[in-house]
């Protein structure tokens, strides 16, 4: 996959209000990613008029209108994706979303349920780790996304009203009906969440997250040119104004042509290898073959109704909150865990959920409180503040902060900006 090399900007324009933006579609993207798309952009004016390719000049404000524009329907390609969270490894039975292997058929194995082939599952893959996308689109009606393994491939098809998702690994199917199916205007969009959890792992998806809003946090620029997948491109740089911020900066490759993101590439303040890296290996904007978009279960594999099973979860979560609503205490721990609340602004956003008086272990007390303690103190350091005491768990971007009383404090932001947080809430 090409990389991507400064180059000099060539020249200067005057500011100017961003373009008028379509209508957001729904992402389901990284907790990292998530943070930055609560940031807002102000424009820093500049051009791009040398690199390689030799492309003309064109202002930021102009390109980001030409990703806003950019309307194509029509598309197949492979995404290459690589993630460097500093997310701490799990066993491979842990893993979240994992190929089912061997284990499809046994008691108990992700294929038992269909688990294996749910496509919230296979988010988690993409949290760490380094995988390959082949990825097509039809317009709003017709998607596939595959997630290529070396034992095993997931696949994820959208056909008009039919929702397909397969593991080939516990070779099983899950079958749905897309939803809105049969609605007056469903035809106009994709289906929420199917396959939308997947697809917006593409560079496009992420791009449009970050350009939402504009403000003044941001600094963007055009900072030359590139060739990515085979195609001519510009590169869009974002860089967070906050000193805060763990995010160091943003790149977007954006296609020349069409305005399509081609790569997205977000590196930490703190260096290193890039923490979130999506780009296009190869991409082809002409119409797909129809066959990607058809799909019937292998012999043999076992063939799990969705529809089903989502109402049945949906009947259990229902008993659940009934359950705990008929609790004597229940009111008492909805307003002790108060809900997620959001302070700050932009890159420096925290979320914070209020505490319900008990935090994690202190490490003294029993023995069991005492090697719980010893666990959690080899996975975040103590920390002190006005606030009392806690810990802090950290990653390449988004640090957390749970206080002895139990309250959270998380954000793509510096240690200390979150123990200030916390010190501003005592």
């Amino acid at each position: 996959m090409p990389g991507f090399e400064p180059t000099e900007v060539t020249g200067e324009t005057d500011g100017g209000r961003s373009p008028k933006r379509r209508k957001a579609v729904r992402y389901a993207v990284p907790v990292a990613v998530a943070g930055v798309a609560a940031a807002t952009i102000g424009l820093v004016p500049a051009f791009a008029g040398s690199g390689s390719p030799d492309l003309p000049k064109i202002s930021a404000q102009d390109l980001i209108a030409k990703i806003a524009k950019s309307d194509v329907q029509q598309l197949s390609g492979t995404v290459r994706v690589s993630t460097d969270l500093g997310l701490p490894s799990l066993p491979g039975g842990m893993a979240a979303g994992g190929f089912g292997g061997g284990q499809g058929g046994e008691k108990g194995g992700h294929g038992q349920d269909g688990a294996s082939a749910a496509p919230q599952s296979k988010l988690m893959e993409l949290a760490s780790g380094a995988h390959t996308l082949r990825v097509a689109a039809d317009g709003p009606e017709k998607q596939r996304v595959s997630i290529v393994d070396k034992a095993a491939e997931y696949s994820l098809v959208h056909n008009g009203n039919e929702v397909w998702a397969y593991d080939s690994g516990s070779n099983t199917a899950v079958h749905s009906t897309a939803p809105d199916a049969g609605r007056h205007g469903a035809h106009k969009r994709a289906p929420e969440g199917l396959p939308g959890d997947l697809k917006n792992a593409t560079p496009q998806d992420l791009a449009k997250k970050v350009l939402q809003a504009a403000g003044d946090t941001t600094s963007v620029t055009v900072d030359g040119t590139a060739r990515v997948a085979g195609r001519d491109a510009y590169q869009l740089l974002i860089k967070p104004k906050q000193a805060a911020s763990t995010v160091g900066s943003i790149r977007v490759a954006v296609d020349a042509a069409n305005g399509v993101p081609l790569k997205f590439t977000l590196t930490p303040k703190s260096g290193g290898a890039a923490a979130i890296d999506v780009g296009y290996t190869n991409v082809d904007f002409a119409k797909p073959a129809a066959d990607l978009f058809s799909f019937a279960p292998p012999k043999g594999a076992k063939v799990v109704d969705g529809d089903k099973q989502r109402a049945a979860a949906q009947r259990e979560h229902g008993k659940k909150f009934k359950d705990f609503g008929s609790r004597k205490d229940a009111k008492d721990l909805r307003k002790d865990f108060g809900g997620l609340n959001v302070i700050g602004k932009g890159w420096t956003s925290i979320a914070t959920i209020k505490g319900a008086g008990g935090g994690l272990p202190s490490g003294k007390g029993q023995a069991a409180a005492g090697d719980a303690g010893k666990f959690l103190d080899s996975l975040g350091e103590k920390v002190n503040g006005s606030f009392g005491s806690g810990r802090m768990f950290s990653t390449r971007l988004v640090n957390a902060l749970i206080t002895d009383n139990g309250t959270v404090y998380v954000g793509a932001v510096d240690k200390q900006a979150l123990i200030h947080a916390a010190d501003a809430a005592k």
